[in-house]
């Protein structure tokens, strides 16, 4: 399996804390980098946004495109593309390594998503072996949460995890992701929970909040 490409955006020259940004189906790392600089300013922060692989993706004829996972119909809850998903999450987990050998601590390292990427976020952060800062996870939902139980990291059971949807997304219902949020609370997660009047993208408002959200738990040394 071989290593993903990257696009990095560094804020600050004494860098000690990370955020692996995944971007949703069909799109590239350099999509969230306008987010990543509206987010500024932000203090000695690497902002790593890894292009995924490209693949056949079976909802859409067979096309090829870059994709964390394959999706086999517009019911994305009903048949998952399990082997994709742990495939993702095997990258991911090489990108959190990684930093660490780069001398970023687990606690500084943020694992952020929008719509697949977000679905791969919280999918590794949540049974990711250390304690890592937080979840960012946009317009999305929790994958294979049936097997979340059995596969959980006990280190991340207190993990912030910030949500956020749009009332109007016709790609992902705001039902499955709400049905997500309420999964997760039940399996003793804290979920900042957001929703805008918005479709299956991001708005500014959204992206005010995810600054504060960041602030919090990556506090300047």
């Amino acid at each position: 399996m071989s290593a993903l490409q990257s696009l990095e955006i560094c804020s600050g020259s004494t860098l000690d804390a990370s955020i692996i940004w995944l971007h949703g189906l069909g799109a590239d790392g350099y999509d969230f980098a306008p987010v990543v600089e509206a987010l500024q300013p932000m203090s000695n922060v690497r902002f790593i946004l890894p292009h995924a692989p490209a693949i056949a993706v079976t909802v859409n004829g067979g096309y090829v495109m870059p994709a964390w996972y394959d999706i086999y119909g517009s019911d994305i809850a009903d048949r998952q593309d399990e082997t994709g998903m742990r495939r993702s999450q095997s990258q991911i987990e090489a990108l959190i390594d990684q930093e660490k050998n780069r001398g970023i601590e687990p606690g500084r390292i943020v694992l952020a998503g929008f719509s697949q990427g977000g679905a791969i976020a919280l999918h590794t952060g949540l049974r990711h072996g250390a304690a890592l800062a937080g979840i960012v996870a946009l317009s999305t939902y929790l994958p294979l949460h049936e097997k979340l139980q059995n596969e959980r990291s006990t280190e991340n059971v207190h993990i912030p995890i910030f949500m956020a949807h749009g009332k109007f997304d016709d790609i992902i219902p705001l039902k499955t992701a709400s049905a997500s949020r309420t999964f997760l609370e039940g399996s003793g997660y804290g979920v900042e929970w957001h929703e805008y009047p918005m479709p299956h993208s991001v708005c500014n408002e959204e992206i005010a909040a995810i600054r504060d959200f960041i602030l919090r738990i990556l506090p300047s040394h």
